[in-house]
């Protein structure tokens, strides 16, 4: 009903232009809300007051011209000016009555649009390390991303999904370093473990499978990996330097071809864990890019060369640099460090280079909140490069804190103290932890409640929206079990029949839906989805808890269960974008 309301004022407006009222290049944001009175009518829009200043008139003038142009529309039943120049829609009693007859028409596709107009969109989230399985801090932003991607493209864009694998760089030789060495204690040597490796099990088990695998090929005795090397923190020294020194002997000792091996290894267990977690979750891309072949295909060195030849390069002590500084950063930064090595930096500039040079119409990054300082430079460098820095969104995303009772969960991957993403979709479900996660703003902090989410009570939201899908799911067996056959056609034919409270506010929640899910998709807010599914489920509730549904009155009990259905399907559409399950009993 919106954007038919909409699509009245955009016809309008174009009358207006043939007649001069309103100058041609004008490309009006028509903005057309729901009326919080109903003495106000049903929807209402601010045009004229916008537009007033260009058409060099009056609001209320020019309102009075946009009704006198309006085409009409048989469920509007009449249009008035309010105040400095509002425009109030009042939608006739019984055209509120055509979303149950539009629900059933469309089904699963109800509240989908084209809004997006088939436009590009690149949506990349999660993107952790591939050095440890992912826990539940991953969790949030892997459903968040994953919802975002999925209303975008109910909304009509083009949408792919993108995962940048972090597979080149210090971390990743840290962790084949921390591998090999618990690889040595299966070879019998007995190692004093860097405080600064990666220490969880999964280490273990990598280590154990090269060995069963391999047997002592990658052998070296512990006393020459570790002669003449710098000191660890716990022996006075510094543990940066010590793992970078453990990382330069483990390659000199193996050398390329067993240190690949070592490696590849590593990496392509946890790749696959990570690949095979995301996908349980209900969380799938498109495509998976490898860092790695910024650097073998020379997509960096091809970055620096624009950079440089548009002069937004410079050379000092040894170092290159970036000027990001003059284009919104807070301070320049260096893409080659003096060794001649690229910075990490220098590997996201190729890789953002990459995105745009595939011609999306947006690039969505989803981002952990303590990156946020990270933004400026990646916009400078987009900038940098020619590009429309207006095209990149980063969306920040708390991490979620686990507590168990009054005990808060530790989360450090390096330790390998935290919990797997797999241990919590083992232990609630992977409906209440998708839920959960979406439940509040990405940027908000989040205690994740074990308990409420395992729980089957009301208070736990996901129980008790999916419980009003499995009710209605309840009340048609209970109408086949007593011998009463539904009748679609008779019940749409006496909706006028719902005249009750709660239906009525059924009937308007039902109509906001395809305007809810377009707000969250634009908004990047799947929060108000959430919100907006509990909302329906509570009227739904209430309303079964006051009235009957299966009357002797064959009209009014037929229009009951239409209005049920409609609500059934919304709350399925609904949960589906979120990827969660609507069950038909609970």
């Amino acid at each position: 009903m919106k954007q038919r309301v909409v699509s009245l004022l955009q016809q309008a407006v174009d009358g207006l232009k043939a007649s001069s009222d309103l100058p041609d290049d004008i490309v009006p944001n028509i903005i057309v809300e729901r009326t919080k009175d109903p003495l106000h009518g049903d929807f209402a829009t601010n045009l004229a007051l916008m537009l007033a200043k260009p058409a060099k008139t009056n609001p209320r003038q020019l309102a009075e011209k946009i009704i006198a142009v309006l085409p009409t529309d048989q469920v509007i039943d009449k249009v008035e000016i309010a105040g400095p120049g509002f425009i109030n829609f009042f939608v006739k009693a019984d055209a509120q009555y055509q979303v149950i007859k539009q629900i059933h028409e469309q089904g699963h596709q109800y509240g989908r649009s084209e809004v997006g107009a088939g436009k590009k969109v690149q949506v990349e989230f999660v993107s952790a390390n591939p050095t440890g399985p992912l826990h539940v801090g991953h969790g949030r932003g892997a459903v968040y991303g994953s919802v975002i991607a999925d209303l975008l493209e109910a909304i009509g864009f083009d949408v792919v999904r993108e995962y940048y694998v972090n597979d080149a760089g210090r971390q990743m030789d840290i962790l084949a370093v921390s591998i090999w060495l618990r690889y040595l204690e299966n070879c019998g040597e007995v190692v004093t473990f860097p405080s600064n490796g990666y220490r969880g099990e999964y280490i273990r088990d990598i280590a154990a499978e090269i060995h069963s695998s391999k047997g002592d090929i990658y052998h070296q005795a512990i006393a020459t990996v570790m002669d003449n090397i710098t000191p660890d923190e716990d022996q006075g020294g510094d543990k940066e330097t010590h793992i970078d020194a453990l990382i330069n002997r483990t390659k000199a000792l193996l050398g390329d071809e067993h240190y690949g091996q070592v490696f590849q290894a590593g990496f392509k267990t946890i790749l696959d864990d990570i690949r095979e977690d995301l996908s349980e979750f209900g969380v799938d891309y498109q495509h998976w890019f490898q860092e790695s072949t910024l650097m073998t295909d020379g997509s960096i060195d091809t970055a620096l060369k624009r950079l440089e030849d548009a002069g937004h390069l410079y050379q000092q002590e040894g170092a290159t640099w970036f000027k990001s500084s003059a284009l919104g950063d807070e301070k320049d930064r260096v893409v080659v460090r003096d060794n001649g090595q690229t910075t990490y930096f220098a590997s996201d500039i190729a890789y953002h280079m990459h995105k745009l040079d595939q011609g999306f119409d947006k690039i969505i990054d989803v981002w952990g909140a303590d990156h946020h300082g990270y933004i400026p430079r990646v916009r400078a460098a987009l900038q940098a490069l020619g590009a429309d820095a207006n095209k990149l969104d980063v969306l920040l995303v708390q991490f979620a804190v686990l507590y168990r009772g009054e005990v808060k969960v530790p989360m450090s991957t390096r330790s390998g103290e935290f919990v797997t993403l797999r241990q919590l979709r083992n232990e609630v479900g992977k409906d209440a932890a998708r839920f959960f996660y979406v439940m509040r703003r990405s940027e908000q902090h989040m205690d994740f409640d074990l308990k409420l989410a395992t729980s089957k009570t009301n208070e736990n939201p996901v129980f008790y929206v999916q419980y009003a899908h499995a009710r209605v799911c309840s009340v048609l067996r209970q109408l086949d079990e007593r011998g009463l056959e539904r009748d679609l056609v008779l019940g749409m034919e006496h909706l006028d029949l719902l005249t009750e409270e709660h239906e009525n506010s059924l009937i308007t929640s039902l109509s906001r839906y395809p305007e809810l899910v377009e707000r969250s998709a634009l908004q990047s807010e799947p929060h108000q989805l959430v919100h907006y599914l509990r909302d329906l489920a509570n009227q739904f509730h209430t309303y079964y808890n006051a009235h009957q549904f299966l009357v002797d009155d064959a009209s009014l009990r037929n229009a009951r269960i239409n209005l049920i259905c409609a609500v059934r399907q919304c709350l399925a559409n609904g949960l589906g974008l979120l990827r969660v399950n609507a069950p038909e009993s609970m």
